[in-house]
C-alpha cells in the first residue's frame, strides 16, 4: 500500500482541519490504518487508528487520550481514502501528521506500521 497524505495547514487554536490520506492498492480495504504525529524534537506518537476484523485489533477505533472528543478518524474502502477530522485545535496539536497502514500490525506502535504517507504539517497559532 502507498499513502499520499495531505490537507496540512495554518490554523487557529480552536479552529479545524481535516486531512486526508489518499492510498492505492487492492488490498487497502484489509489493512489497518492508522494517524501518527511528531513534533520538533519527540518522537512519533499514535493519534488515531483503525483496525479491521482481521487484524490486530479486531474491527475498532483507537483514540490517543489527548485527542479523545475532538479527532475523528474513518476510512472510505471504496475510495481508497482515510480521513482525520480535527476540531478545537490546539497550539500542542502542532506536529507533522503521518498516515499509516499495515495488513498485520501487532499493536499500533509506530513500528508495527510498514507503509506510511509522506507527512502533512499542520501548524495551530494565532
Amino acid at each position: 500500500v502507498q499513502l499520499q497524505a495531505s490537507g496540512g495547514g495554518l490554523v487557529q487554536p480552536g479552529g479545524s482541519l481535516r486531512l486526508s490520506c489518499a492510498a492505492s492498492g487492492s488490498r487497502f480495504s484489509f489493512a489497518a490504518v492508522g494517524w501518527y504525529r511528531q513534533a520538533p524534537g519527540k518522537q512519533r506518537e499514535l493519534v488515531a487508528a483503525i483496525t479491521t476484523a482481521i487484524t490486530w485489533g479486531g474491527g475498532s477505533t483507537y483514540y490517543a487520550d489527548s485527542v479523545k472528543g475532538r479527532f475523528t478518524i474513518s476510512r472510505d474502502n471504496a475510495k481508497n481514502m482515510v480521513y482525520l477530522q480535527m476540531n478545537s485545535l490546539k497550539p500542542e496539536d502542532t506536529a507533522v501528521y503521518y498516515c499509516a497502514a499495515d495488513e498485520s500490525p501487532r499493536g499500533l506502535g509506530a513500528t508495527d506500521f510498514g507503509s506510511w504517507g509522506q507527512g502533512t504539517l499542520v501548524t495551530v497559532s494565532s
